[in-house]
């Protein structure tokens, strides 16, 4: 083959590439970019619904309009259990401005409601029994605290123990955001 036919080639075929992405393109006049749910920070945190401790129906999107801090956590975690008091007294000071839930994880629900009573946590506790929520959170260590904006996207990840100087900063911010 020439060295004519081989450009000739190339450009029919850059052609035909820029013709398929400007035709396969989604085209919505005058919209937003919707952002994906994804567990990472600057995209939507991804929607879920759990039974609480108190045998509620909990779903993420019922605190859309409202800042909350997802704690994930379990009773056997040494560092979870060091920072529950840090999330009780957090969830006292800023009620109603920040919702905090705490997402406990695979555990039976009869040993987190003797350890929910045994702490005196008063905030809502979530039971993740089949960890599906921390698997789509991608949990890779307990504790983990997500922080989320009041439009539902990701404020930023927490993996480890976090302190109260911390946590307390972390809602301060989502407040003013």
């Amino acid at each position: 083959m020439n060295r004519f036919a081989r450009v000739i080639i190339l450009l029919a075929a850059f052609l035909l590439g820029v013709a398929w992405i400007l035709e396969s393109r989604e085209r919505v006049a005058g919209a937003e970019p919707v952002l994906e749910s994804a567990p990472i920070a600057g995209y939507a945190a991804p929607d879920f619904t759990l039974q609480s401790t108190n045998g509620e129906t909990v779903s993420l999107s019922d605190f859309r309009g409202t800042p909350l801090v997802l704690n994930f956590w379990a009773t056997w975690c040494p560092p979870c259990r060091a920072e529950i008091p840090f999330f009780q007294s957090a969830s006292q000071k800023y009620n109603g401005q920040v919702a905090i839930l705490g997402v406990n994880d695979g555990e039976r629900p009869d040993t987190v409601l003797d350890f929910v009573g045994d702490y005196g946590m008063t905030y809502p506790v979530l039971l993740d029994t089949g960890s599906a929520v921390s698997v789509r959170y991608r949990v890779t260590a307990l504790p983990t605290t997500v922080f989320i904006n009041a439009d539902g996207v990701i404020a930023e990840l927490f993996p480890g123990i976090i302190n109260e100087a911390v946590l307390e900063d972390r809602i301060e911010s989502l407040i003013r955001e």
